[in-house]
């Protein structure tokens, strides 16, 4: 029975080339998306699924309270102390293991030196998490300070064919021994390294900070659990909070509660704050994220699908003599409705064909669209993909062909040898009608969100900072010290100006600490960069009032003066800048503890974080030689691929073992900005499809009504109707249909900007008329183009031979 379905569909479907082309060429175009997505949320769904015990395993989350903001923020972070109290204090918890993330070091073995990137842990890390070890024992790898346990590739890239393990391996000027070999991480892993070093370790070298196992000291650790089967979560949580109370009470300016994380909730799962992974940049994917994906896939299959409903009905006059015929000789209406059905689980089959040849093609240009996508997934075919996408194919087909099969099975034999009027959504709208409104409704909101969304994008890159960032090339010194590579750029004479600071700003990097002025219980966060004499001149930074550093101190503890922003006087009642200046300040961070600093300058505000903040007070103070180098070089060059050359030259004779990092300071602008890029990319995409789909589909219908008006275009042309009134005839229907969809899409895109998007973007400029009306002029264009040609054919056709015809 159903094999006869499928073949009385195939050799329906050949009979209308053209039908079936629109509806296979377009579900396959749709349905190409949805592979891309499902593809994209399987890869998600695989991190961490090779762990053994997995669904066993959750991570400390941090949700700190800070003195002065409002609010509390949750970090992926935690103390060290926080995984010592839970190991001591909490039952029902079998394991705990703490990762410091910030291992970043070159590692020398011999001649070779290659730069490695890892975590300090600890031996239970093994015990945990699922790291197959080659060689070693894993109970005691990670034992002993100075032990380090190699990945696979690392410890082939220094050693070689050599036997590694026991062997030496230098860090800085200290000697750890190797003792384990594991296997390589996983791609699918939130934690990636190149090593893991002994926590140990890390306790010995930093034995006089005071501040490394303190409770508030929450940056650069995260501590991992593993439960029981069946653990009671409830009463953990309730340990976790007794041990947070106690611990604030000593903290005046951070109130710290922990909070269980899955493992398999990190990677999709709500946006943490992190502190410094030099071990992995986490992959994450924000479950509001995937859900509006989703909805975008789903809205252009829908698409798709309406071209199928529309096409199938409006062919339903060809189609009722069939039906007749097949309910006068006994079919049942469940057999109609499964003929139909059928027809349309095949036509989405076809699709499916050739939406995966479109998927090939897709899939590279997705994951190159941003860096972060090349790290995050890979949207290789396995079986578990390739059943999820048959699974899919079907379900389109049964969204496609439920309308139409639904509507034929319906139809009773008398009427369908006789005369049906079509069916009412509303009271003087067809269903084909509100189909086709719906279909460029969403057409239009999803061109002219791109439309906008590429206006606001290009001003936040253009958006004035405060200061100057032309042609200003930053240079990461990675740990190396500055002066060798500003002798040589001092040299260059393409180099016109040089400076040294700590972080680059505008671009989401942040620096700060406690600031207090006459009242020793009022303090407010200040963000600030450490900057040398030359960076305000080079940035054209406008000072209001003071003067540039006076003194030129070189150790952080002889730092004394600091220039702020208007913002800060605000904040502390401080006067006019002119009577700002010689007021003494107390500054506390957690490398600068209750100094006294004195205000020598007063600059104007500008953008210290990204444009979707507001901008807030910031202090600058002197850069010294312990503070790592960013060197900002203004550069003016008639031949900038030559120059970078040069400069890159330079510094290889510094440093042979790092890659020369350096950006033009727009294009880190451009880099802070990629998430917001990669939106619009994404949006333009599927603004395209969503036009190519619903273009197919008026095509298909305009075809479709011509062809079944050939008799009344004869009789009107014969009684002295013009070209253009036969025009006018046949497409007004359909450009009343369009204005419809134009006076919805475009208040509703304007709504969503202003009302939603915008409103995370204080600084924003105002949407304008011109955005909103260039997709409405590109959809018209195209749909003109589309209705014009074929009704002007109609128009020009011989009425003699269309009589003859009919």
């Amino acid at each position: 029975m159903i094999g006869s379905y499928f073949k009385t569909s195939g050799r329906g479907l050949l009979r209308n080339k053209l039908f079936s082309s629109i509806n296979v060429v377009g579900l396959a175009i749709s349905m190409s998306v949805g592979l891309l997505l499902i593809a994209f949320v399987l890869d998600l769904r695989s991190y961490d699924k090779f762990h053994k015990h997995g669904k066993r395993i959750y991570r400390i989350t941090n949700v700190a309270t800070f003195k002065g903001e409002q609010g509390s923020s949750k970090y992926s972070s935690t103390s060290i102390k926080t995984g010592q109290l839970i190991r001591e204090k909490v039952t029902g918890v079998e394991e705990v293991a703490i990762l410091r993330n910030d291992f970043l070091q070159d590692a020398t073995v011999g001649d070779n030196v290659l730069p490695i990137k890892g975590f300090w842990a600890e031996p239970s890390l093994f015990r945990i998490f699922t790291f197959p070890m080659l060689e070693g024992n894993p109970e005691t790898a990670l034992k002993d300070p100075y032990s380090v346990v190699l990945t696979e590739t690392a410890a082939k890239k220094l050693f070689g064919n050599r036997p590694a393990l026991g062997k030496a391996v230098k860090f800085d000027t200290l000697d750890y021994q190797v003792t384990g070999i594991i296997k390589d991480v996983p791609f699918f892993s939130h934690i990636s390294f190149e090593a893991l070093v002994s926590l140990s370790t890390a306790q010995q070298l930093n034995k006089n900070d005071r501040e490394f196992g303190k409770w508030a000291n929450m940056f650069s650790n995260s501590v991992y659990l593993m439960l029981p089967e069946n653990a009671n979560l409830a009463a953990i949580q309730t340990q976790l909070d007794a041990i947070a109370n106690k611990e604030n009470l000593a903290e005046a300016q951070t109130n710290i509660q922990l909070e269980l994380l899955p493992l398999h909730d990190i990677v999709i799962g709500e946006d943490l704050h992190s502190g410094s992974m030099s071990g992995s940049v986490n992959p994450h994917m924000p479950p509001i994220v995937l859900w509006i994906l989703s909805g975008l896939a789903f809205v252009v299959i829908l698409s798709a699908c309406f071209n199928y409903t529309n096409l199938s009905i409006a062919r339903a006059t060809r189609r009722f003599k069939e039906i007749g015929l097949r309910k006068a000789i006994g079919a049942r209406k469940g057999q109609i409705w499964q003929q139909f059905l059928a027809e349309a689980i095949l036509i989405s089959l076809a699709a499916l064909v050739l939406s995966y040849f479109i998927f090939l093609a897709l899939r590279p240009q997705l994951i190159n669209i941003a860096p972060q996508m090349q790290r995050t997934v890979k949207l290789d075919l396995t079986p578990t993909t390739v059943a999820a996408f048959i699974f899919f194919s079907v379900t389109v087909g049964v969204i496609a062909g439920v309308i139409p099969a639904l509507f034929f099975s319906k139809v009773s034999a008398i009427h369908a040898l006789g005369n049906v009027s079509s069916i009412k959504v509303f009271k003087n709208v067809t269903l084909r009608r509100a189909l086709v409104v719906v279909q460029y409704t969403v057409t239009l909101i999803f061109i002219t969100t791109t439309a906008v969304g590429y206006v606001q994008y290009k001003n936040i890159l253009a958006f004035d900072l405060g200061f100057n960032t032309e042609n200003i090339l930053n240079i990461n010194m990675q740990g190396n010290k500055p002066e060798a590579l500003l002798k040589q750029l001092q040299e260059m004479p393409e180099v016109t100006a040089l400076s040294r600071s700590l972080i680059i700003t505008a671009v989401g990097n942040a620096w700060g600490g406690y600031m207090k002025y006459n009242d020793s219980q009022d303090s407010a966060l200040v963000m600030t960069n450490h900057i040398d004499e030359n960076y305000l001149s080079l940035h054209n930074y406008k000072l209001l009032a003071g003067d540039n550093f006076v003194t030129r101190p070189t150790t952080s503890e002889a730092a004394s003066e600091v220039i702020v922003n208007q913002q800060v006087l605000k904040r502390f009642n401080l006067g006019d800048p002119q009577e700002a200046i010689g007021k003494q300040v107390m500054f506390n961070s957690f490398r600068i503890k209750d100094r006294k600093m004195k205000i020598v300058g007063v600059i104007k505000d500008f953008h210290y974080g990204k444009v979707d903040n507001l901008i807030e007070p910031v202090a600058f103070m002197f850069w010294t030689p312990e503070d790592r180098a960013v060197i900002n070089a203004k550069i003016q060059s008639a031949d900038m691929p030559a120059t970078m050359a040069k400069i890159e030259s330079g510094w290889k004779k510094i440093d042979r073992i790092h890659p020369f990092k350096a950006k033009f300071y727009d294009e880190e602008i451009e880099d802070a900005y990629s998430e917001f890029s990669t939106i619009i990319k994404i949006i333009g995409f599927l603004s395209i499809l969503a036009i190519s789909i619903a273009s197919m589909g008026l095509f298909g219908m305009v075809v479709f009504t011509t062809e079944t008006r050939l008799k009344e275009i004869g009789i009107r042309k014969v009684m002295g109707a013009s070209s253009g009134n036969l025009v006018f005839l046949l497409s007004h229907g359909f450009v009343v249909l369009l204005s419809i969809s134009a006076l919805i899409a475009i208040p509703a895109t304007y709504l969503f900007f202003e009302s939603f998007v915008l409103t995370n973007f204080p600084y924003h400029t105002p949407v304008q008329i011109a955005e909103l009306s260039a997709g409405l002029l590109v959809v018209s264009l195209i749909a003109c183009i589309m209705i014009g040609s074929q009704t002007m054919k109609a128009a020009r056709s011989n009425p003699v031979e269309i009589l003859k015809s009919h």
